[in-house]
């Protein structure tokens, strides 16, 4: 049985989620709390196996600063914050308070009973949404990463990448640039190190990616 706590400002949607969850065979709600300082004392009276947490409450202590608190006296407690706000700042603030997961309070009942059992299963769970908006925000970091290394190459590294993609030699690539062979194979090590790469295939991959050779690919 997943014993759940209900905190929400709101009675009437305390009194709807209560009717939803008693109604299913696996759930019971064991208490409820309009604020979050009363929602952490009944969480360590009843000691719940998760927790409905209301985002935005007005009075007392709101659902961040509940939830931070709760994580350290309850760790193995997951909390799950209902939220109207469908917006990547309040979703990242409730996973670094320890949320296992974010509901939007308009999202269909069967979604909100897979996301409480997900939890208290010992997964994440997040609205459709918001992993779309999560994965979008580490893919654009990762594309970031990649740019900022590239731009701690200096022009004449950048020229040398040119011509390694290219499939020139060092010996051509001194020839092309009225340096020695030494002097090439200097800056293939550097460059190599500050773009992280071991092979040659990865260099001419990040070539293309930076239009280097004329075209390039996405």
């Amino acid at each position: 049985m997943i014993n759940v706590l209900l905190v929400d400002d709101h009675a009437v949607v305390r009194m709807g989620l209560k009717m939803l969850l008693n109604s299913l065979e696996d759930m019971e709600v064991v208490g409820e709390a309009s604020e979050g300082n009363e929602g952490i004392e009944k969480a360590l009276e009843t000691k719940p196996n998760a927790i409905l947490m209301d985002l935005s409450m007005p009075h007392g202590k709101d659902g961040l600063s509940a939830t931070a608190e709760l994580k350290k006296q309850l760790p193995d407690t997951a909390i799950l914050i209902l939220t109207m706000h469908d917006d990547e700042e309040y979703l990242f603030r409730a996973i670094q308070a320890g949320a296992s997961g974010c509901v939007l309070k308009s999202a269909p009942h069967d979604e909100l009973v897979t996301a409480i059992r997900s939890v208290c299963s010992g997964n994440a769970y997040l609205h459709p949404s918001a992993t779309k908006r999560l994965m979008e925000e580490y893919l654009g970091h990762l594309k970031q990463d990649e740019t900022d290394t590239y731009q701690l190459l200096s022009d004449r590294e950048k020229e040398v990448l040119t011509l390694i993609a290219k499939g020139y030699s060092n010996k051509e690539i001194a020839q092309q640039l009225f340096i020695s062979v030494k002097t090439v194979e200097t800056h293939k090590g550097n460059l190599m190190e500050k773009l992280q790469m071991k092979t040659r295939p990865e260099l001419v991959n990040v070539a293309l990616k930076k239009g280097l050779l004329g075209y390039g690919i996405q």
